[in-house]
């Protein structure tokens, strides 16, 4: 019966890697934006400038979402393999990762930094106005590393682990943390709950990813000994227990210098150097875009493979 189960698991989290790969994300109503437009709605009224209001704002929302994924997997096998499948395609974003850039890389070969700054926000929370063309590159590198693990990986890990409920409240708290989890004024009591609660769901994910970046750097010229050498000596001294390890692999596979000032909309943070390379050109940002493809590919198989094993 065990085995059924997670043979029924797989398949769907296996068909929802795939649909990720061939859909495109809604433009309206995705349920991740859905959930964060809660969540905002929500923080209208459990916000208090406080640990433990944060701890309730976070437990609600990531409660309703848990239950509903516990509600979704009780029909029946084929309804378990295609909820879970759903809900999969829904918590991954890694065509959309790559889509977007390959965008950025477009914009800044043809010199368009305004509109590289434009879409800049797609990939991550940094102030775009404060950056320069190589700026605006190292960003977009040091996302699409940071998201292979958060966006793909993770939640392909979390699917397998524990199906709908427990893909569902990943998503939900890696949400939560973009949206509060960081150090401004406002946040930095209230968002402490989503910011911890995000870096123990992607403490195992983030050096799985990193694992697979040393595998697949060969696919796209890299050094598989770079990316241990930069995940050894420089993931520690990153301000994030797992973006450190992510970055700083991705930084050696592709030799590359990541790291230094970034600048975010409510501070200044001095970043330490990851990597021993040049700073990235846009050639660099494609192989990244190439090796996150690779490294979301090589964790979908080894789930395959996973099927046969006895555990």
């Amino acid at each position: 019966m065990f085995a059924t189960t997670r043979r029924a698991r797989i398949a769907g989290v296996l068909g929802g890697y795939l649909a990720d790969l061939a859909l495109r994300d809604p433009q309206r109503g995705h349920p991740v934006a859905l959930f964060g437009q809660a969540a905002a709605a929500l923080e209208r009224v459990t916000y208090r400038d406080g640990r433990v209001a944060g701890a309730l704002h976070v437990g609600l929302m990531v409660g309703a979402v848990t239950l509903l994924g516990t509600a979704a997997t009780r029909r029946g096998r084929l309804w378990s393999v295609a909820s879970t499948a759903t809900a999969t395609w829904m918590c991954l974003g890694g065509t959309s990762l790559a889509r977007t850039g390959l965008q950025m890389s477009r914009l800044l070969e043809r010199g368009d930094v305004d509109g590289a700054r434009r879409l800049l926000p797609s990939l991550c929370g940094r102030d775009p106005e404060r950056l320069d063309g190589a700026g605006l590159v190292r960003a977009a590198l040091e996302s699409v590393a940071e998201n292979t693990s958060d966006a793909q990986v993770a939640s392909l890990l979390w699917a397998t682990a524990g199906g709908v409920p427990a893909v569902l409240a990943y998503r939900g708290i890696n949400t939560l943390d973009s949206m509060i989890g960081h150090r401004s004024a406002r946040y930095i009591r209230f968002g402490w709950a989503a910011a911890r609660l995000d870096d123990a769901a992607n403490f195992f994910p983030a050096r799985a990813t990193a694992a697979l970046v040393v595998m697949c750097a060969p696919l796209v010229g890299g050094s598989p000994s770079g990316a241990v050498r930069a995940w050894r000596r420089d993931a520690g001294r990153h301000p994030s227990p797992n973006a450190g390890v992510v970055e700083a692999a991705f930084a050696g596979a592709l030799g590359v210098r990541l790291g230094g000032p970034t600048q975010y909309h409510h501070e200044l943070q001095i970043r330490p150097t990851l990597g021993d390379g040049e700073q990235p050109t846009v050639t660099d940002l494609r192989r990244a875009v190439a090796l996150s493809r690779a490294v979301q590919a090589a964790a979908a198989g080894a789930i395959a493979l996973s099927v046969r094993s006895p555990l």
